[in-house]
């Protein structure tokens, strides 16, 4: 077995050793699903941890309303093909409900509204944990959590009282009304993900990939044209070759260029890159600590 495929196989075993960690201490876990190439990797380890049954809970996708199209079609059919049971939380209901209001101007944007939205689902389904595909190299916010991520009875997370993980020993211990936030691929890194991706034949949606889109530039970022983005009258859109790296609201995800059609070629980029993954996200630009502050108050 070479280099390559024994690490993969090492950190899918960790993977794997975690959710049924979760399915063994919790009594009603949740996996949250985006559509993007870490839920997917997530929903294919879960096949694996409990083959030849179903993966034993829901999964949650919140939904801003301002979602790529190809990332609806790929979450239905994937749902439909594996017989998951959805839950969609949706921003759009949270606005008409008054529970948060709709930013404003030229770089308005649902992604902050998601906190809200997504504290709700989780107190409405009673879940005790929320499994999600973050990884620790995206982003230095995300490099201080643990695989078991505790949250208050308002969702929040001090990531200075963290507990420790010592010998793969978890703690998942709560008060009622408390949740984790669990992170099963945290010693992932981008480049672990496509490989591995690779290796599995995983089916992947179509925006991964090199192809012909129209997009404009605001300040350094391409972003897709769409009817969710208010254009200022500078902003020229162009008909460019473009692929996603991250999948999210189409209003901060930027596009990349690129003629990667294929994963081989996703893997070459990637490996060569100077910039991260969330370069691209102009919801990580509003200010320094930006991830970190949306976390503390219960953002993913």
């Amino acid at each position: 077995m070479n280099y390559q495929l024994n690490h993969l196989r090492e950190l899918e075993s960790e993977s794997i050793f975690v959710l049924r960690e979760v399915a063994a201490q919790f009594e009603n876990p949740v996996l949250m699903f985006s559509g993007g190439k870490d839920s997917i990797l997530m929903v294919h380890l879960a096949q694996k941890a409990f083959y030849p049954a179903r993966i034993p809970f829901p999964l949650l996708h919140v939904d801003t309303g301002h979602n790529f199209p190809e990332t609806i079609a790929y979450r239905d059919a994937l749902v439909e093909r594996l017989g998951l049971r959805l839950i969609i939380a949706s921003v759009q209901e949270a606005i008409d409900k008054g529970m948060v209001t709709e930013e404003k101007g030229y770089n308005a944007s649902r992604n902050g509204l998601q906190t809200t939205t997504l504290l709700e689902a989780l107190e409405k389904g009673k879940f005790d944990a929320a499994l999600g595909g973050a990884r620790r190299d995206e982003e230095k916010a995300r490099a201080k959590e643990r695989f078991f991520s505790h949250r208050d009875e308002f969702g929040q997370w001090d990531p200075k009282n963290q507990r420790p993980e010592l010998w793969n020993l978890f703690n998942g211990r709560k008060h009622y009304g408390e949740h984790f936030r669990v992170f099963p691929i945290s010693n992932w890194t981008e480049l672990d993900v496509w490989q591995y991706l690779a290796m599995e034949n995983v089916e992947l949606p179509s925006l991964y990939f090199a192809h012909k889109r129209n997009v404009f530039e605001r300040d350094g970022i391409l972003l897709a044209d769409c009817e969710y983005i208010q254009k200022k009258p500078t902003e020229e859109v162009k008909e460019m070759m473009v692929r996603c790296r991250t999948i999210g609201d189409m209003t901060c995800t930027g596009v990349w260029l690129s003629q990667a059609s294929t994963i081989e070629e996703i893997i070459e980029e990637v490996a060569t890159s100077r910039m991260t993954e969330r370069g691209g996200r102009a919801d990580d630009k509003r200010s320094e600590t930006s991830m970190e502050d949306r976390k503390k108050t219960g953002y993913f």
